[in-house]
């Protein structure tokens, strides 16, 4: 029997997965909210110098765009608590509530975003309405990910576990490449004092019907869990109470793997379009073109990744990967840049494959480290703790960096102190994460395996 908190890696009993077609259903309703949300902030992040003129203007444009991405941390920083709201809707309530609750509070705000008047019309006010919005929107995103990623894991074949994972982030990815190429579109057929006076406002009100298109997606979406009857009893304690007495070791390990999912994604695939603009010079055009290309190699290699590890283990490669981008995230700077459109492709592209393949492998090596009835609300609250603090913050603190170092290379350094933190944290794993464990489908987690399945 199918019912909400309990994970079907540990009834080991098959579920819808177990076919292609139903397989391909699934993940497209796992990856539906994300899609949505990543749009948003992307399409944000992009607009993000228009938008600090318009809610936030000052005499000195680098002032309007830090208090911009001031925001779009903020709405970063309340990860942490949809992490609490969500994560535990999703272990008491189901996974399907969470994800139906998160994408509606998504789109509301996202749509509202666009039609909100400017600091010209309502002064502060409008301001503070942004910030609120922005913050509404924080709090649905640090639900929708984790559950989506939970579900996927635990709908899935246990030898499929690593590529079904990897859709969460390709969905954040798709999402990002959505908002990007709207953006591409609109910078490209609208005049540019067009794009500065309400251009800017149409892709968040298209979210709207974005989000709309995933609720339906999901409204026959059957909850992943299966209760074990070994399980009953726990299910009545609280699961946030018990990640944090019993599981606290693993939910900081899982934010250590995260920050360079964090740092990384949102330097290279969000601010990055601001850099393009403010040191190499490209139009916004142009760096949306850049941009989106680059997007589109990362959708193909994270769910590369994610089944390569289920072939060879989850970590030697997020280890090779993390090792990777330490070593070529600043030849990869220096090319971006440059100047010139193809080496700034170019060097995108290299931290593309590399951030790729480690963000690729991240979601089911999360899953792996808890037992279902606390699940939903440990990954929640260890990787939106990472991702509030650091990933919002990211585009914030790789401006604040130009601005203080006088280096227009200086990011590159914070990435790479993500790589070096989220590569100490991979060699602490459990000797060569296993690709599909018996163990794991009965209900141990990772952590509890750590004497038996190291290879």
């Amino acid at each position: 029997m199918i019912s909400s908190g309990e994970s079907a890696l540990e009834a080991g009993t098959p579920t819808h997965a177990s076919t292609r077609a139903a397989s391909r259903r699934t993940i497209l309703a796992g990856i539906a909210g994300n899609v949505m949300e990543w749009y948003d902030f992307a399409v944000y992040g992009y607009f993000a110098p228009i938008i600090g003129r318009h809610f936030f203007p000052s005499d000195d444009p680098n002032a309007s765009l830090i208090a911009a991405f001031g925001v779009f941390a903020a709405g970063f920083l309340m990860r942490p608590l949809g992490g609490f709201v969500f994560g535990y809707i999703g272990d008491r309530i189901g996974r399907k509530a969470a994800l139906t609750v998160s994408v509606l509070a998504m789109a509301i705000p996202t749509f509202l975003i666009g039609v909100l008047p400017g600091y010209e019309t309502l002064g502060v006010t409008a301001s503070v309405l942004l910030v609120v919005l922005r913050m509404v929107q924080g709090v649905s995103v640090g639900g929708e990910y984790t559950t989506s990623v939970v579900f996927l894991v635990e709908t899935a074949r246990p030898e499929r576990r690593g590529y079904a994972g990897s859709w969460s982030t390709a969905g954040a990815t798709l999402g990002t490449l959505l908002g990007s190429a709207v953006g591409a579109l609109i910078s490209t057929f609208l005049p540019a004092e067009a794009v500065g006076a309400w251009g800017w406002r149409l892709p968040f009100i298209v979210g709207l019907f974005v989000g709309l298109a995933g609720l339906y997606i999901r409204e026959h979406l059957p909850d992943s869990a299966a209760v074990a009857p070994n399980e009953i009893e726990k299910r009545r304690k609280s699961p946030i109470v018990e990640a944090f007495r019993d599981h606290w070791r693993s939910m900081i390990q899982v934010a250590a793997l995260s920050l360079l999912n964090a740092v990384g994604f949102y330097t290279v695939f969000v601010f990055v379009v601001t850099y393009f603009q403010k040191v190499s010079h490209f139009s916004a055009e142009r760096a949306l073109d850049i941009n989106s290309l680059s997007m589109i190699v990362l959708v193909v290699v994270l769910p590369l990744a994610g089944a390569l590890s289920d072939r060879v283990g989850r970590k030697p490669l997020m280890l090779a990967a993390a090792a990777s981008v330490f070593a070529f995230a600043w030849p990869m700077f220096w090319l971006m840049a440059q100047g010139e459109p193809w080496l700034a492709g170019l060097g995108q592209l290299g931290l593309a494959v590399a951030i790729g393949t480690y963000c690729g492998v991240v979601p089911v090596t999360m899953v792996e480290a808890f037992p279902a009835r606390v699940r939903c609300s440990a990954v929640s609250i260890g990787y939106n703790l990472c991702l509030g603090l650091a990933g919002g913050t990211a585009p914030l603190a790789a401006t604040w960096l130009m601005e203080r170092t006088h280096d227009d290379l200086s990011p590159a350094f914070y990435v790479m102190a993500a790589a070096l933190v989220s590569g100490v944290a991979v060699l602490t794993l459990p000797g060569r994460l296993f690709r599909a464990s018996p163990q794991i489908a009965q209900g141990a987690n990772a952590t509890e395996l750590v004497g038996r399945a190291a290879v």
